[in-house]
């Protein structure tokens, strides 16, 4: 295993107690003190925040509102006996308002579970399950539009999502956004997802750059159209069934001339809601899935994100109590985004019997320095004393 970087090596080293107001009894509620002082709760649908399903599978979840304003992130998790052993997760990050999320939190669970009954019962036939799962999206998607047009509720409203079906042998992943999926494969971390951003120089940015472009879009300073950094997403009707009202405010607004306008010509969406569909075998080397916003990864590398995390599940084996730790260590880093954190303890691992190759030993090389340093510190002390 690689050595963290030097900023876990810092939060290791300090041994700082967060705040945490965890309650083991709790239902429904997780409250984090972070950013501004402000606290949100991690939100469960029929279940704990801090949960065991029956397949062994253990779930910690935490959002905070960090440094912004408001707080436009959610979490979701469900068991569900009508699921042939899977549990479903998912975080959406929501921008221009929280009315997307609000929408897709009850609504897109509902869409998958009804176009997957079939292809997930039987479990084998992935093209049927991918699909599926392309159909609830891309309707989600639809019925969403239509709501927030009749409602009037935040019509420039949208909301990313990446959703997971876990089971302890399989994952299915359904993402739209800059969202991340992060599996520790015995400390290992592996990167499920890429993000949908129109700027980059990754093969996944160039292919959503020339998508947008085709449909007669256009990237300015990393912003379709100078507005959206996401290139996938829910909602966000101006970039899908109001174009040409986009384009007509712009021109009102004094953001591009009448003459520019009248020589775009739009081809297609050129924010879309189709989700990169993937399927992950999980082995018994498998030890936890972290499912997060962008608001932990934009600030914390994945590698650290999973060595923080074995260490915490090493000390004490409690995933809620390592999901509010990683939240507070992008705090740590200075996240200024909403953060939303799923972690799922895949059941795998005996914690606290490692065999010695397999600890997380980036903990133990901190404790070690800190033993160093305070050893060091009495010395000079005493050097300084004795003169």
């Amino acid at each position: 295993m690689a050595l963290s970087s030097p900023q876990l090596q810092k939060f290791l080293l300090s041994k700082i107690h967060c705040n945490y107001g965890y309650n083991k009894n709790a239902r429904k509620e997780v409250v984090v003190k972070g950013g501004k002082g402000r606290c949100c709760s991690a939100i469960a649908i029929d279940v704990p925040s801090s949960l065991t399903s029956a397949s062994g599978i253990r779930w910690g979840s935490i959002k905070l509102q960090g440094a912004r304003e408001e707080m436009e992130d959610d979490v979701v998790i469900v068991q569900s006996d009508d699921l042939n052993g899977f549990s479903f997760a998912a975080v959406f990050d929501g921008h221009a308002g929280f009315s997307s999320v609000k929408f897709l939190r009850e609504e897109l669970y509902k869409e998958c579970v009804a176009a997957l009954q079939g292809p997930l019962l039987n479990g084998k036939d992935f093209k049927a399950i991918k699909n599926a799962l392309l159909e609830a999206f891309e309707s989600s998607d639809a019925k969403l539009l239509k709501w927030l047009e009749t409602s009037e509720e935040g019509t420039e409203s949208g909301s990313t999502a990446t959703a997971i079906f876990l089971r302890n042998d399989v994952l299915f992943i359904s993402h739209v956004g800059d969202s991340c999926v992060s599996l520790s494969r015995s400390g290992k971390a592996e990167v499920l997802t890429n993000s949908h951003r129109p700027y980059g120089n990754n093969k996944v940015s160039l292919q959503e750059i020339r998508r947008i472009r085709e449909a007669g879009g256009w990237i300015n300073n990393g912003r379709i159209c100078g507005d959206i950094s996401v290139s996938r997403a829910f909602g966000d009707a101006r970039f899908k069934t109001k174009k040409i009202e986009m384009l007509e405010k712009g021109v009102e607004e004094g953001r591009w001339s009448e003459k520019f306008a009248s020589r775009v010509q739009f081809n297609g969406d050129l924010v879309i809601a189709s989700p990169d569909v993937s399927q992950v075998a999980l082995g018994s080397d498998a030890e936890f899935i972290i499912l997060a916003s962008d608001g932990l990864w934009d600030y914390m590398n994945s590698s650290d994100a999973v060595n923080l995390v074995r260490s915490q599940l090493r000390q004490h084996g409690d995933v809620q109590m390592a999901s509010e730790a990683l939240a507070q260590m992008a705090l740590n880093q200075h996240s200024q985004d909403n953060i939303s954190i799923v972690i799922a303890d895949l059941g795998q691992t005996d914690w606290q019997n490692l065999p010695l190759e397999q600890q997380n030993f980036v903990y133990e090389l901190g404790q070690a320095l800190a033993t160093v340093s305070i050893l060091s510190l009495g010395i000079w002390m005493s050097t300084l004393l004795s003169s």
